[in-house]
């Protein structure tokens, strides 16, 4: 077991190619530790050179719409009347705090998001 730093993509693909081929070996062995150290680092890798960015707030509010089979009209409650509705999801007026919290107490969707 021969364990490097991935600091080329070429070693990236390398580690990935590894994991592929130690996937499902038994926990607590030596093929089971590359195995988890493998991922630590393809993880660290990963995370560096391909971050993954929080999804726009209105983005977030139409795909949630999506989800629970929701109009303009049912945001309304939220978000306050159906002109306002539209005004916030064509990008013309900014989320209030209010329409923050009303969002994450009747819709889950988390603040962070929202707040963006």
């Amino acid at each position: 077991m021969e364990i490097k730093p991935i600091k080329t993509e070429k070693d990236y693909n390398e580690a990935i190619q590894r994991i592929e081929k130690l996937w499902g070996v038994k926990k607590n062995s030596p093929n089971g530790d590359e195995l988890d150290l493998l991922c630590t680092i393809v993880e660290a890798y990963e995370m560096k050179h391909f971050p993954i960015l929080p999804p726009d707030p209105i983005d977030a509010i139409i795909f949630r719409m999506e989800q629970m089979n929701m109009t303009k009209s049912d945001m309304a409650k939220y978000l306050g009347s159906q002109s306002r509705v539209s005004e916030i999801l064509t990008r013309k007026r900014q989320l209030t705090l209010k329409m923050v919290k009303s969002l994450y107490k009747g819709l889950k969707i988390p603040a962070e998001i929202l707040l963006a």
